[in-house]
């Protein structure tokens, strides 16, 4: 079958709160998530200012607990009269009484479907009062906190975070209520970008056009989290999937503001349309790569692979058109030149190029042609991108989440010191969350964990498994590292 492939966004009605408007061919909004404790008014109020300033057009905070479910309403009302005009958001999770009370507050409310019960009425109730008050909801499905009876009949899968998705819309249009946002987030790329493709096919058998936010959890810091993130959103985007967008990093959160501002900003430049004759030869919703050929960097490259470079300024769909209507199997390799002289740019333009062509199995390597860069800077994004895309996996991972104001130890500086004392590993993940909330579901592939489970204390995991409980902060590092070694899976840096 003949078709054309080109950048075209999804069509997704018009959604309003907070004077925030997405959906409906609005701009794509960027948003990004407090780590301040919520109950905390002036600490939050001043990082919200700070993200706002940054460029963030919605601001979530955490709301877990009574305390800061009222806290929501003095902050709403520090950030009117200081005149921030961000939208603000309240994270719930495993209460839907706070719920409830945030949304007499604040101008969205995220609920996870995997931790928010719908007996007795509390989502009906809960709808009420968002549609009294003009207040959108977000239905917020994470990968690794599905509920159970939807665990139990489809596992750990994109098909089970659709179904929970499908359950909450069902319900919202049953109450003819449709300010409604969803989201499929996972920190496992490939796991996202497929969750996201089967809710938008399932959300078009019925009707449905909710805007979606899109997001890679977990993703982590510094060159590595931003590759995650450009990887799964870029990936989506290309498809013209999404409506806003969080980056979520294992910094300052108002350092995520500019890397999603690059990542809209760079799909303003999408053009050029690309025929392709066998457009059935993949599956968006499956990984069924084209060939076995072992994913290579550019240093790497034979005689056996074939290179594409591309030209145009949608180098996604000029790849995917030039691949598909190949009449061989040859590995292929992509490669493309940016004249960029930063760093960061250069690995996140590679990521949003070519993580969907990876993900989607279509290709088999990467050569990022950047003359400002050092051939070892080259190589790391290479790689990064490689294991990004869950094609090869040379370094440690580290499932890092950015942290919020459930965090219940100093994230950053932990990472870095679990970074200093464990890269040296290869084909290793370690699981670094802040809470148990989301921490254990959401690094259930990782194969180590480290959980804050109360104030300066840590749970460490072995996969799914507790190895050790409420260790003290200052000792869980050294703890981790002697259950590694007794695993028989440490060696000491060379």
């Amino acid at each position: 079958m003949k078709t054309t492939l080109k950048y075209s966004r999804r069509e997704a009605h018009e959604v309003c709160f907070g004077g925030v408007k997405i959906g409906g061919g609005n701009p794509i909004a960027v948003q990004s998530m407090t780590n301040t404790p919520t109950a905390d008014v002036e600490l939050s109020v001043a990082q919200t200012k700070r993200i706002a300033e940054a460029g963030a057009e919605i601001v979530r905070l955490t709301a877990q607990g009574k305390k800061e479910g009222e806290a929501l309403a003095p902050i709403m009302q520090r950030l009117h009269t200081e005149g921030v005009k961000a939208a603000i958001v309240a994270d719930i999770h495993f209460t839907p009484e706070i719920a409830m009370i945030a949304a007499e507050a604040v101008d969205k409310v995220r609920i996870n479907p995997g931790n928010f019960r719908t007996s007795n009425g509390e989502l009906q109730r809960l709808i009420e009062i968002c549609r009294r008050r003009g207040v959108a909801l977000r239905i917020g499905v994470n990968h690794g906190s599905l509920a159970k009876r939807i665990f139990d009949e489809y596992g750990d899968t994109p098909e089970g975070m659709v179904a929970s998705a499908m359950e909450f819309l069902q319900m919202c249009r049953e109450a003819d209520f449709h300010d409604v946002v969803v989201s499929m987030k996972s920190s496992n790329t490939r796991v996202m970008v497929h969750a996201y493709r089967l809710l938008v096919e399932a959300m078009e058998r019925e009707g449905m056009t909710y805007p979606l936010h899109l997001g890679v959890t977990e993703a982590g810091d510094g060159i590595e989290g931003r590759i995650k993130s450009g990887v799964g959103i870029g990936a989506l985007l290309a498809d013209g999937i999404g409506d806003t967008l969080r980056v979520s990093l294992t910094e300052d959160p108002e350092n995520e503001v500019p890397v999603g501002r690059i990542i809209v900003d760079y799909f303003a430049k999408r053009e050029g349309e690309f025929e392709v004759d066998n457009i059935d030869a993949y599956s968006p919703t499956s990984f069924c790569p084209r060939t076995t050929a072992k994913p290579i960097i550019h240093s790497e490259i034979t005689s056996e692979y074939a290179v594409i470079e591309a030209t145009s300024m949608n180098p996604t769909h000029e790849w995917r058109a030039a691949i598909l209507n190949r009449k061989d199997c040859t590995p292929v390799v992509l490669r493309r030149r940016y004249e960029e002289s930063n760093k960061e740019r250069v690995a996140i333009y590679a990521a949003i190029d070519m993580g969907q062509l990876l993900i989607d199995g279509l290709a088999d390597g990467v050569w990022i042609d950047a003359p400002a860069l050092s051939d070892k800077e080259i190589e790391d994004i290479e790689l990064m991108l490689l294991q990004a895309s869950r094609l090869r996996f040379s370094r440690t991972e580290y499932i890092a989440c950015p942290s919020c104001g459930r965090t219940l130890y100093d994230i950053q500086s932990t990472l870095a010191k679990i970074k200093e004392r464990t890269s040296h590993l290869k084909d290793l993940k370690i699981g670094v969350m802040g809470c148990i909330v989301n921490g254990p579901g959401e690094m259930a592939d990782a194969d180590y964990g480290y959980v804050g489970s109360s104030p300066e204390h840590i749970t460490l995991y072995r996969g799914r498994e507790i190895v050790e409980r409420n260790i003290h902060q200052s000792e869980a590092l050294d703890h981790l590292i002697e259950i590694i070694k007794r695993d028989g899976r440490w060696h000491d840096p060379k």
